[in-house]
């Protein structure tokens, strides 16, 4: 096996589903990107890149329980490399921002399955996200996945 960690930055949006008020449908997408951190003496400068290229994107399918906790499936697609598929390890959480029209959550996906460069994968998948109040998604992918020889 070997591991693959990246990055990705996907923006898009999420609506209700119709005839389910707790089931959420979000599409996402990003480009290729290149982030940068420095730690200073007064300050921690983060930049994100897009040079233009390459596509990803994320659909997938949230169901929100009574406690405010959710669960989602869904697939990524790397452009023409392949998939994965994903379900929630655990709960996944949505909070307030403290930004007006704002929400934040985050939420540990496991691979399940995977297609082309990705047949065989597993690992883990982070998603750090913001929801505003019309719908628009930003959610920061941390990927460290694990394929086959």
């Amino acid at each position: 096996m070997r591991q693959l960690s990246f990055v990705l930055q996907f923006h898009g949006s999420a609506a209700p589903v119709a005839a389910s008020p707790q089931m959420l449908k979000a599409k996402t997408t990003a480009t290729n990107q290149t982030f940068g951190t420095v730690i200073g003496v007064d300050s921690l400068q983060a930049t994100v890149t897009s040079p233009g290229g390459g596509l990803a994107a994320c659909e997938s399918r949230v169901v929100f329980h009574e406690d405010g906790a959710f669960e989602e499936t869904g697939t990524i697609t790397y452009g023409g490399l392949g998939t994965v598929d994903f379900h929630t390890l655990g709960k996944g959480y949505l909070f307030p921002s403290g930004m007006a029209g704002l929400q934040r959550g985050g939420v540990l996906w496991e691979v399940t399955r995977g297609t082309g460069q990705f047949v065989g994968a597993t690992g883990i998948i982070t998603s750090n996200f913001s929801v505003a109040s019309d719908g628009q998604v930003v959610d920061t992918h941390c990927a460290v996945l694990y394929l086959p020889e």
